[in-house]
Parts: structure tokens; sequence; C-alpha cells
């Protein structure tokens, strides 16, 4: 199902999806940052709260509406005419792999309620390699968006 419209707004939909898709994964790396630093600090101290309050700011004021409106503009993308082909294998590797950033993204929130909570239980060295994970997926995405490889 496509909606004829949207041809005509292509570029635009294409650069929206792009620009959230840039906000959404610069969040995706730097929470995971904020985590780090965290847990060095001591539960309940001043430190600690300012990290509560930037983690929750970088979540709710630009991690989740960032991802929210790349989805959006991502399936505008879908429903336009003439930009997936149907056949092709790419744009299932691509999804696959945006589902589970989105899941990273829900596991982050987790976390920081962690934090919020005074409960987290994870070392610095967790949040050091799970800052890796939206990399990953982003090579994997980009690869699969520009180079179609199948």
């Amino acid at each position: 199902m496509t909606i004829p419209f949207l041809a005509a707004v292509y570029p635009w939909t294409k650069a929206l999806h792009v620009i959230s898709l840039i906000a959404w994964m610069a969040a995706l790396f730097y929470l995971p940052r904020l985590f780090v630093y965290h847990c060095d600090v001591p539960r309940g101290s001043a430190e600690s709260e300012r990290f509560k309050v930037m983690e929750r700011r970088l979540l709710k004021q630009i991690m989740t509406p960032a991802m929210i409106s790349t989805w959006t503009f991502g399936i505008l993308l879908v429903l336009t005419p003439g930009v997936i082909d149907w056949h092709a294998g790419w744009w299932h590797v691509k999804l696959v792999c945006v589902l589970l950033m989105s899941g990273f993204h829900g596991a982050m929130s987790k976390w920081r309620r962690d934090f919020l909570e005074d409960r987290n239980r994870r070392p610095q060295r967790f949040y050091r390699i799970a800052n890796e994970v939206p990399t990953v997926l982003m090579v994997v995405i980009v690869v699969m968006v520009i180079v179609k490889p199948f």
C-alpha cells in the first residue's frame, strides 16, 4: 500500500527522517556515557541527583521524541510510492535493526529508572559495552540503505 501524495513531498520526508535519526542517535550515544559517569558517584549525592535530571531530560525531551519522529517519517517513506522494493532483502535487515534499536532505547529507559530509584547494580563496564550497541546497529542500517547489498 502506498499513498501517491507522499511522492510530492519525498525529499522533505527523507530529510526529516534523517534529521530525526541524527538526534536519536546522538542521544543513544550519550545516555550510556552518562550512566558510566553516574556509576562513579555516591547514591543520593548532589552529583547523583544532577545526573538523574540530565538523564531524564535527555530521554524525555530529546531521545524519545526523536525516536517517535524517526519512526513516523520512516513509515511515511515506506508508504511513498517507489521507495521500497518489497522483494529486496535490505529493507528487512534494516527493519530488524531499527526494531533492535527501539528495544535498546527501551532498555536504556529501564536502566534510567534503576538509577532514578538508586538501585543500579550494573558496573561501568556494562554501560561502556552497551554504548557500542547503537554504533553497530547504525552501521548495519546505513549499509543496508545506501549499499543495498541484497
